[in-house]
């Protein structure tokens, strides 16, 4: 397969998912704008997916597991945060531990505007 079969494959994907998502939000009557709307919907699980990630790999365990080794510290709930995106306030719930030294880094405490999804911090977080 050529690069540009590759682009294509990919591309063709994108628009699909996209058409999907858009067929979706509107079966469900989703707006496809405004702070309800559907980027605002897909920023917020996007950001909250992220947030589980990073306290994950800050515990060394998933939740509902076990952890292998205990060390006492362990998820401890989430706190309501407001944050300012690209499509509009998105209303999110930062996990907590325990312990109370869990730093997000994908929304850092005490932040109240995510700019954008920075590519290292999203890289950061699939490996």
């Amino acid at each position: 397969m050529s690069n540009d079969d590759e682009d294509e494959t990919a591309g063709g994907l994108e628009v699909q998912l996209a058409a999907e998502l858009v067929a979706k939000a509107r079966a469900e009557g989703v707006s496809l704008v405004g702070p309800d709307g559907l980027p605002a919907g897909i920023t917020k699980t996007v950001l909250q997916a992220a947030l589980e990630a990073e306290m994950t790999d800050h515990l060394g365990y998933e939740r509902g597991e076990c952890p292998a080794h205990p060390t006492g510290n362990h998820r401890n709930g989430t706190s309501v945060k407001m944050v300012s995106t690209e499509v509009g306030p998105v209303q999110i719930e930062v996990p907590r531990d325990r312990a109370g030294v869990f730093e997000p880094q994908i929304v850092p405490k005490h932040a109240r505007r995510v700019e954008g999804f920075d590519e290292d911090r999203l890289h950061h977080q699939r490996d």
